[in-house]
């Protein structure tokens, strides 16, 4: 299917398993699989734009199957396979009551088994299936086909008002498009897509279990929730619609992965289970040696043949218990039930008895054990030259005051005003339908600035050099009656108004655990850099001279009291706007002052203590994933009872060598 040279296939063989199809090679003579398919053409954006054909379209249909996810409803099996025997000996051998009993019991058990797992599978099914109306270009033309309809690419309208969710996976052609992801990754943070590039099509890599931290951000995932998609807004792209082609469709999408893996679970090397036929397999083979050696005592004794069949087929019913299955369903049956009034919903009844042998439960902590919002407690700045840090400062007007007459004369005002500014810019915030959507952890900093957040058309973290235009970019500035600084004034002695305009910014990224900004002020020379982030990370690049000597007691003794702790640091660039958009990461944080530290407050949820303390009496051991300070999740856990609150708990801290190097050293503190 990769080849330049394949010749053309009069018959197309292909092996469905599992929802996943298998194609017949002819050249490499084996089944490949078909989800991994990238098509060669894929290289220019302006030729796969047009979309494809119907017969193109007809032939693509074959081999990818139809958009959806349609899980078959199995039929019910035939019940009281494994009884069948045991219940026609037991009716020979005049055993009526118990044979009927029995019976009833299989009966019973078995049907409520399949009730509930035929309800779950239902409910599964409506869950996944998802059918729309969508605009695709076929033939060069508009139209109006349903989502089955479309095949890898497929050029759809993803800014139609009437598509609310993804129904494949795609790639963003034109336009820019937030999405809610949660249902993928269970964070509810708006997710931001840009277009994708020539050079990001030609890297694409469809074999690969997961999408690229770099292609992730054109990527649109099939299922997931559309908060706001435009068409083109930088005025050189004449789309007037917001364009995407069809990468991965049906079962081969991640969404499909996620539903086949719930539905064909990884088999679990439970012992239970393994016990359980060694048991079996132990009394069969004790049946079989006392089947043989009775058969043969009942000959001797010259017992009519057919008593001889029936009590020797008896020993092994009895010495295997045909009610042991039937016993153990039940058993699962009443577990299924308590299950399903808490909501929660299974359909492999099997893994009940996996749930029961659970013995260490992994929380992440934001969201999980603590509340999913934060609340900014205060701002600690660094004053200078003292190089020690201000006392708290709990609200916008305390960090900087509006009128000069408020202001201390022996205070820098410099570094509010920077701790100030990175907390009303530094972000990745939208606006969808005149509300504000992004990170809680950004909303509530903007809501202590007090600041106006008005979007541009142009989106700073996927800014090129060419599309660059002012008067496109976001904008941030104080709500009306504060937009004049009383110390910044021109020379006729007039307040100048202080507006940021985004230049570009810098997304955060798990590994750096840091984001960053560039904005500049209306009709200044120089540009600003804020970058916000975890305090060890934005310490190991700022100037060592501008980090006051308490930094660190100042950051345990909030992170020891389970407060979370964002450091702000900042440096000034002249101002060259080719220059500034071009800028790479690693220059534009580098070479930072600090300038103090962002405190907020996260509160555990009601419920954490009682689980976790439920946990432990159960004898289940518990663990907290997080990425926080290594100490405000060390004070959660003793306020949670996770760990002893009067436990003593060691840190350790790499501080001689490497990690490459086996001469590196570590200290507990």
């Amino acid at each position: 299917m990769d080849e330049e040279d394949d010749p053309v296939m009069s018959t197309l063989r292909f092996l469905d398993y599992r929802y996943i199809r298998f194609c017949f090679h002819p050249l490499k003579d084996k089944f490949m699989l078909c989800s991994d398919w990238k098509d060669s053409n894929w290289t220019n954006l302006r030729s796969i734009r047009a979309g494809l054909d119907s017969d193109e379209r007809h032939r693509r249909e074959q081999v990818f199957g139809k958009n959806q996810i349609d899980i078959e409803q199995k039929s019910i099996p035939q019940l009281l396979v494994d009884e069948i025997c045991s219940l026609i000996l037991w009716s020979l051998d005049e055993y009526y009551y118990y044979a009927a009993c029995i019976f009833l019991i299989s009966i019973v058990s078995i049907t409520t088994t399949l009730f509930e797992t035929r309800s779950t599978m239902n409910r599964l099914r409506e869950i996944s299936r998802f059918e729309c109306d969508i605009r695709v270009i076929r033939n060069g033309f508009w139209r109006q086909v349903t989502s089955p309809e479309l095949v890898p690419g497929d050029v759809y309208e993803v800014s139609d008002p009437s598509l609310t969710q993804l129904p494949c996976d795609s790639l963003l052609l034109a336009g820019d498009c937030i999405v809610n992801e949660s249902m993928l990754t269970g964070e509810s943070v708006p997710v931001s897509k840009v277009p994708v590039t020539n050079e990001s099509l030609r890297v694409l890599d469809l074999r690969s279990s997961s999408i690229s931290a770099e292609a992730a951000k054109n990527f649109l995932y099939g299922g997931t929730k559309i908060i706001r998609a435009r068409r083109p807004q930088d005025g050189k792209d004449e789309e007037a619609v917001a364009l995407a082609i069809v990468a991965r469709t049906g079962f081969d999408t991640t969404k499909g992965a996620l539903v086949r893996s719930m539905l064909f679970p990884k088999p679990s090397g439970f012992k239970f289970y393994k016990d359980a036929f060694r048991y079996i397999s132990v009394m069969a083979g004790v049946a079989g040696a006392g089947f043989v050696a009775s058969f043969i005592n009942f000959v001797r004794l010259k017992l009519a043949w057919h008593l001889i069949l029936v009590r020797a087929l008896d020993l092994i019913t009895i010495v295997v218990p045909p009610a042991l299955p039937a016993t153990l369903t039940i058993g699962i049956n009443f577990a299924l039930s308590r299950l399903k009034n808490k909501n929660i919903f299974c359909i492999s009844p099997q893994r009940v008895n996996v749930g029961g042998k659970l013995d260490v439960i992994c929380f992440d902590k934001t969201g999980t054990l603590t509340e999913e919002g934060l609340d900014v407690l205060g701002v600690r700045v660094v004053h200078r030259p003292a190089m020690r840090f201000s006392d708290l400062l709990s609200s916008s007007s305390a960090l900087l005051p509006g009128a000069s007459y408020e202001r201390d004369p022996t205070v820098d005002y410099g570094v509010h005003t920077a701790v100030l500014h990175t907390m009303a810019s530094c972000h990745s915030i939208r606006t969808v339908d005149g509300e504000l959507v992004g990170d809680p952890l950004d909303l509530k900093m903007l809501e202590f600035s007090g600041w106006i957040f008005e979007e541009g058309s142009q989106d700073p973290f996927s800014v090129q050099n060419e599309d660059a235009r002012p008067q496109d970019c976001s904008l941030v500035k104080p709500q009306a009656g504060a937009e004049f600084d009383p110390l910044e004034t021109d020379g006729s002695g007039m307040g100048i108004a202080v507006q940021l305009s985004i230049i570009k910014g810098f997304e955060f990224v798990s590994h750096l655990r840091r984001a960053s900004i560039i904005v500049s002020q209306t009709g200044s020379q120089v540009a600003d850099v804020f970058v916000k982030g975890a305090p060890e990370c934005v310490k190991a690049i700022c100037k060592p001279e501008s980090l006051p000597v308490d930094y660190e007691d100042l950051l345990d003794f909030y992170t020891h009291r389970g407060f979370r702790v964002i450091a702000s640091a900042t440096k000034q660039l002249p101002y060259d706007r080719n220059l500034l958009q071009d800028m790479e990461r690693d220059r534009a944080e580098s070479e930072l002052d600090f300038v103090g530290f962002i405190i907020f407050e996260n509160k555990l949820k009601f419920a954490t203590t009682e689980t976790i303390e439920e946990l432990e009496q159960a004898g289940i051991r518990q663990i907290m994933c997080t990425g926080d300070n290594i100490l405000t999740a060390i004070s959660v856990a003793k306020e949670c009872s996770i760990i002893n609150r009067t436990a003593h708990c060691f840190v350790p801290y790499l501080v001689e060598g490497t990690l490459d190097l086996h001469v590196a050293t570590m200290q507990l503190t």
